[in-house]
């Protein structure tokens, strides 16, 4: 009888290891080819959840794996052999969307008290964009102005504007020091390493500090892949644009790494003397020390180069004259940053993050809007003739050693989270302008020669500092009812050292300078079957930058702007998740905002502008009704206004500032037919409607209207497109401004038509 029991139990236990089967397998991002971890994969009344590197084991006597994780679409797959790559694609419903910018830590996007957007993957892929405005402007509420050669412009819930009222992240770190702002900095990012783009609008210093006031642009990078695997692609138009992207990269074992890079040139373009070339490079490099800790290192690389042709005057607009006015103005910037993060997470609930950074950048130019009419003060002779102007050549350049700590913390009290960090930077900075003459001829600007003996402009030092302290804290009070709230303080130290003798032209003397703020923000969110509101208060706070502290003796009254913000919002996702609606309204008040004066002699100068009023209305539809059609648009009405302001002598209280539209658009239509797998064909409509040329308002710009057309097919590995851009050839400017010394414009991009064929290697 015990030998009967014996055999009977062994021939069970050997049916059942039969009958069950052991399933391997990594489950990745369909789009971006990363590793997935968290998530969860079911067969029978099993589940289990992938590591670190996205991998899986699970036992099961079922055909049949369900797979899915926050964020993408559930995959139900029938089992193919024992070791499975699991492709994951990216949920359709908005509001699954997972956003890190928001509160510095990954959340839902429904769980977000601001006015958020986020350009993903596919539509970085889709739009085949040569710059970066072609993806930020499909965004609502932001106008990204095209300079021309990637230089650039921006409004998010302010004017069209060079102002530091803008921040730019790369994976939530700062791109430069604050206190040296560019309003070109943008140029600094390599488009080929994003994996994908977000956009806060509106204040959002309590967690990120100095100049994220109107809006903050993170460019989050790709990491390594699951898998080997990449892309090289070239393209080029009938304007004389041309480029060349590559990226690859692999992971074996713990190690993975990944090149992101393009080099672009323009030769020959439009408009004379409009040439340029940039190469962008970015190394990456992850290290899992284990299946909780993370160490991650890269570095990357700008090398830019473009002539400056600047704007165009009315003559030559209204001729559609684009011979160039200027010869030889130019600008250089190189970009060096790396960074070294390493992230461990405690548990479930626990994780540390610290983050070393260093950058070393500098701007080098001979710029096209410094060139004015002579006399300047302090320049006793002119040794060419009468027929002369003035203008400079400077470089502004800088180093950056900074360490971020942040710790989140989550509790099952509230289904709370807290997250606290702290950050320090110190900054060396150094100026250097030189004077020179040039001399015209015709109405153009030929030539420059330096002044004998030499004229310096102004030459200094200043050793930037910064420190700062943030938390952040957001609870559940009731079902769908979380509140968030943060709170920052900031310290900033100016020491400048002028080599020079303090003067009008040189700047002023040397001394330290130190700015310090505590901001705050307030926020709730409601969801509920699909709807969701949410309101904030939050402040924004910058201080003056050190050229316009320090560069003019006359500047050094600037105090630093600040703002306050009233703010709601909401979203739907109707119709089985096809419909997507999101809005934001929005009341910011601005004290001591620094503005951009255009003076009579064509130069512009900063200055305080007392009070004003920014208000708006933000909306966007998406609505996809099948997998073949997607159909969005975008649209903002704003006014922006001065409350107190007068300058030499004039009131501007009640009138628009300039360069301000009340409203501007973007729709898009795009079309994947099943019956042609791999075809894509996306129609888009760029609108920005009238604006004042003046803070008078007594010059008007009517705007424009711009369609693009793209069209792509994909087989296999293989890819081809062509981007119309500017369809229809309007003529047109981006920017248009009045002052004392005439109109000028900023023209257009003209038709172009771009062909572009790519190559995918790996799985």
């Amino acid at each position: 009888m015990k030998r009967t029991i014996i055999f009977l139990f062994f021939s069970f236990t050997v049916l059942v290891a039969v009958a069950q089967h052991s399933v391997s397998g990594k489950v990745f991002d369909a789009v971006n080819k990363e590793a997935i971890s968290g998530a969860s994969i079911t067969s029978g009344n099993k589940t289990v959840v992938s590591d670190i590197y996205g991998k899986f084991t699970i036992n099961t006597r079922d055909s049949i794996l369900k797979i899915s994780s926050t964020g993408y679409a559930v995959a139900t797959i029938k089992i193919a052999g024992s070791d499975m790559a699991v492709a994951l694609q990216p949920s359709i419903n908005e509001l699954a969307q997972v956003i890190v910018s928001a509160n510095r830590t990954a959340q839902k996007r429904s769980e977000a008290p601001v006015a958020i957007a986020v350009i993903n993957k596919q539509t970085i892929e889709d739009a085949k964009a040569q710059r970066l405005d072609f993806l930020l402007n499909k965004v609502s509420g932001v106008n990204m102005v095209n300079l021309g050669n990637e230089q650039h412009e921006m409004s998010i819930r302010q004017p069209m504007s060079t102002n530091n009222l803008f921040l730019y992240l790369e994976d939530g770190i700062p791109l430069r020091t604050s206190a040296v702002f560019n309003h070109n900095a943008l140029i600094e990012m390599n488009m080929t390493a994003a994996k994908n783009i977000e956009i806060i609008k509106g204040p959002s210093s309590a967690l990120y500090g100095a100049e994220a006031i109107a809006g903050v642009v993170n460019l989050i990078t790709q990491s390594p892949p699951a898998y080997t695997g990449g892309y090289i692609s070239a393209q080029l138009n009938n304007r004389g644009y041309k480029r060349v992207d590559l990226q690859a990269g692999a992971t074996k074992g713990k190690l993975g790494f990944i090149y992101s890079g393009y080099y672009a040139d323009q030769t020959n373009g439009p408009i004379e003397h409009s040439d340029f070339h940039k190469t962008a490079s970015t190394f990456r490099m992850d290290y899992k020390i284990d299946n909780k800790t993370t160490w991650s290192n890269s570095i990357t690389y700008v090398d830019y180069y473009s002539d400056m042709y600047g704007s165009l005057d009315s003559a030559h607009f209204a001729q559609k004259n684009y011979a160039a006015q200027k010869f030889f103005t130019y600008r250089k910037v190189y970009a060096f940053r790396g960074k070294s993060v390493l992230k461990h997470n405690w548990n479930d609930h626990s994780a540390t993050t610290a983050t070393f950074m260093y950058r070393n950048n500098s701007v080098i130019q001979n710029p096209a809007y410094q060139v004015a009419s002579y006399p300047v003060d302090g320049i006793a002779t002119n040794p060419i003739s009468n027929d002369t102007a003035t203008g400079n050549i400077n470089n502004n350049s800088f180093s950056s050693y900074g360490l971020f700590i942040q710790h989140v913390q989550k509790f099952k009290f509230l289904q709370s989270r807290l997250i606290v960090g702290s950050g320090a930077e110190v900054s060396p900075q150094r100026f250097n302008e030189d004077f020179i003459w040039v001399k015209k001829q015709n109405g153009n600007y030929v030539s420059f020669t330096k002044a004998n003996p030499d004229s310096l402009l102004a030459k200094f030092k200043t050793l930037v500092t910064n420190a700062s302290v943030y938390t952040a804290y957001d609870f559940v009070i009731a079902k769908g009812l979380r509140i968030s709230t943060a709170l920052r303080y900031d310290a900033f130290g100016y020491s400048f050292v002028n080599f020079l003798t303090g003067s009008k032209v040189t700047g002023g003397p040397s001394t330290v300078t130190n700015y310090h703020k505590l901001t705050p923000k307030l926020g709730f969110t409601y969801n509920f079957n699909g709807i969701g509101f949410y309101g904030n208060y939050s402040q924004g706070y910058v201080p003056p930058q050190i050229t316009d502290v320090f560069g003019k003796i006359n500047s050094t009254y600037l105090k630093p702007q600040n703002f306050i913000n009233y703010e709601v919002g909401g979203w739907l996702s109707l119709v089985q998740h096809k419909l997507y609606i999101d809005w934001s309204a929005y009341l910011m008040n601005g004290k001591d905002e620094i503005i951009s004066v255009r003076m009579d002699d064509g130069t512009s100068q900063s200055q305080n502008a007392g009070q004003t009023r920014h208000k708006g209305l933000e909306y966007g539809i998406t609505y996809t009704p099948s997998k073949e059609w997607m159909l969005r648009f975008s649209a903002t009405n704003a006014r922006h206004g001065f409350v107190n302001y007068i300058s030499r002598g004039v009131n501007y209280n009640g009138y628009d500032m300039s360069a301000a539209p009340n409203f501007f658009c973007n729709a898009e239509i795009a079309y994947k037919p099943n019956a042609i797998k791999g075809l894509r064909v996306g129609a888009e409509w760029q609108h920005l409607g009238k604006y004042f040329m003046d803070n008078l308002n007594t010059h008007t710009y009517n705007g424009y209207d711009v369609f693009n057309l793209r069209v792509g097919y994909s087989k296999q590995h293989y890819e081809v497109w062509v981007n119309a851009l500017n369809l229809f050839d309007k003529y047109y400017s981006v920017l248009s401004t009045y002052s004392g010394s005439g109109y000028t414009y900023q023209l257009g991009d003209p038709r172009a038509f771009t062909f572009g064929v790519s190559y995918k290697f790996g799985k």
